[in-house]
């Protein structure tokens, strides 16, 4: 059984009682101009304890399907759960999100800083008063983020199969497209919370800066399947078609620099020595084909023309 919440639960200095919906705001710091930067934290309890759910986003701040999955959530009023409590975060990195940037303004990713220090740096202090306010208080808890700048994920989890049932279960629930075998990183989210005894997923959808619809509807229909999953929520819709675990993945990278042109798409199944693209010195002179050393599915693909040697061009993914 999921362990339970307790009658009354506290944050950011507030007691929030079983039935109650709250909306608080933690704040981080404030910018150089003495602008406060806060962290809205919308809080759903049930009257009937259960497990407490975090949905996360904006770890990054560019990585906006996360974001806009958690506002339509709450906006649709899909949260409120059946029994225990869910705690949304559309925005963690508020400084990346109002400077389109993945990154805090020193330069530090916050999903590299955990657990923080108090006294650190700010990518540092943001992941240090999350871990104090937050990390306490949860039991499961779904990331969402987004590939980078001009590489597009197709909707997929990412979790650490094969060492924990719930965890299995949970990502399974999601009912992703594909479920990846994904290790832990060092000073990640995920690393904190598995320390902890925490289970957190990670959702990955489309590139930063643009909504990609589809798998925003993938991430909402994913979310009300693990609430439902947890005993949290009804009944959902299934997923419109199987997923497809896969526990092997890499990215394919550029041994020459010039102009990329991939000849495949997104989500597409690639057999070994399939050409999946090319690249093209800018003058015209010389132009090389790219084939693929294995076969899988794209589960991610870059699409900047202009690639140097090292870039990763196109994401693989080996089925189980």
């Amino acid at each position: 059984m999921p362990p339970t919440a307790p009658n009354a639960i506290s944050l950011n200095g507030l007691t929030i009682q079983p039935g109650e919906r709250v909306l608080t705001r933690l704040v981080i710091s404030k910018l150089p101009s003495g602008t406060v930067i806060d962290v809205p934290v919308h809080v759903l309890r049930a009257v009937e304890p259960g497990p407490t759910l975090l949905l996360m986003g904006g770890m990054h701040g560019d990585e906006v399907n996360g974001i806009e999955t958690i506002r339509r959530l709450v906006r649709r009023e899909l949260l409120t759960p059946l029994r225990g409590t869910v705690i949304a975060i559309p925005i963690l990195n508020i400084y990346g999100f109002l400077n389109f940037s993945r990154d805090v303004p020193d330069g530090k990713d916050v999903n590299r800083s955990f657990p923080g220090f108090p006294r650190g740096s700010l990518a540092g202090r943001v992941a240090h008063r999350f871990m104090r306010e937050i990390m306490p208080l949860i039991d499961y808890g779904i990331d969402f983020h987004t590939g980078g700048a001009a590489r597009a994920n197709f909707p997929q989890v990412r979790a650490l199969l094969g060492i924990d049932p719930e965890v299995d279960a949970m990502a399974a629930a999601f009912g992703a497209p594909f479920t990846l075998h994904a290790g832990l990183r060092g000073g990640s989210l995920r690393e904190a919370a598995q320390e902890l005894g925490k289970r957190i997923i990670v959702y990955e959808t489309g590139e930063s800066l643009r909504l990609d619809e589809p798998g925003i509807e993938e991430a909402v229909a994913g979310t009300l399947r693990v609430l439902h999953h947890l005993g949290m929520g009804p009944e959902a819709p299934a997923p419109a078609r199987p997923g497809i675990i896969c526990r092997r993945h890499t990215w394919l990278r550029a041994r020459f620099a010039g102009l990329f042109r991939a000849h495949v798409e997104n989500g597409q199944f690639i057999e070994k020595g399939q050409i999946y693209g090319s690249i093209a010195d800018p003058y015209g002179a010389q132009s090389v084909r790219l084939e693929s050393p294995l076969s899988g599915y794209v589960i991610g693909l870059n699409y900047m023309p202009v690639v140097n040697q090292g870039d990763a061009l196109l994401h693989i993914a080996v089925p189980q």
